[in-house]
């Protein structure tokens, strides 16, 4: 029944297991529990329904609740984590030399969707002061950023990847960040658990409606992905209920009606705050 639920989470799709082709690594940092995914063989990826590469997921607590010393120690956890893949992925040191383009997915007139766009609207870019003022770039002290919102099919007309990459060839960065709202199997991680990948991203998968990926091969420069869960699917809820009221096994019946069913994504009534403190920090980080 488990498999009637959704979700972008390597931790949650069996990767949280060690086992043949997967490695998993626990830690923790600036409060937050961190849990890095090593998926090694195309046969640990088929099992757990994901690419090939690294997955780190930080448990960093409701980021709306968080303090402001609590969200200045998660912030940086995750600037370590994100430098730390960033370097790795590049293969060059993170400088005033580095070029970075931030792409913000998903769909900033609907709200659980609109993490990509939050980020990016509270990025502090720049490519331009390079470019126009050297000396105001040095002082600013960040690497070389620039940041599009490419928006969704509906409203361009256009695959988010075929915008990727136009604004790839025009500013030549060294990494591509993508960062999207995910889906979640627990109603408990929404907006509490960040996952950084190596693998790039496909959006729209985590409710099934699948477009183009944006990966290395398709942008030509390696892509992590960035994202905060933010929907849980209407099964998931249903089968924890049942679940806490002690019934693992449902009937076929109810079963059957599940997988012929309307499927529904549910949000918290308050997905505005919660959203506008997830870009707050990813932006920060």
């Amino acid at each position: 029944m488990e498999d009637l639920a959704r979700s972008d989470l390597a931790s949650e799709c069996g990767g949280d297991r060690e086992g043949e082709g997967v490695r998993v690594r626990h830690s923790e940092a600036g409060g937050c529990e961190i849990l890095r995914v090593q998926i090694r063989t195309p046969k640990a990826a088929e099992r757990i329904g994901k690419p090939m590469g690294c997955y780190v997921t930080v448990e960093c607590g409701e980021i709306p609740a968080l303090s402001e010393a609590e969200h200045e120690r998660v912030c940086c956890a995750l600037a370590v984590e994100i430098r730390e893949m960033a370097e790795k992925m590049s293969g060059r040191r993170i400088g005033s030399g580095f070029s970075v383009l931030v792409i913000g997915l998903g769909n900033d007139e609907i709200t659980p969707d609109a993490i990509g766009p939050q980020t990016v609207r509270r990025l502090s870019v720049t490519r331009h002061l390079r470019q126009m003022d050297h000396a105001l770039f040095s002082t600013v002290g960040l690497c070389e950023i620039s940041a599009l919102c490419p928006g969704v099919l509906g409203k361009t007309g256009l695959e988010s990847v075929e915008l990727v990459r136009g604004a790839v060839n025009a500013v030549s960065p060294d990494l591509v960040i993508a960062v999207d709202a995910l889906a979640a199997r627990s109603a408990q991680r929404l907006a509490s658990t960040v996952q950084i990948s190596d693998t790039g991203i496909q959006p729209g998968s985590g409710i099934g409606n699948r477009r183009r990926a944006l990966n290395t091969e398709s942008v030509g420069v390696p892509v992590m992905a960035l994202g905060v869960p933010t929907v849980v699917e209407s099964a998931t809820l249903l089968y924890d209920a049942l679940r806490q009221s002690g019934c693992d096994t449902p009937s076929e019946e109810l079963q059957s009606a599940m997988e012929k069913g309307r499927g529904y994504f549910v949000t918290p009534k308050e997905i505005d705050l919660l959203v506008s403190a997830a870009g707050c920090l990813l932006a920060a980080a």
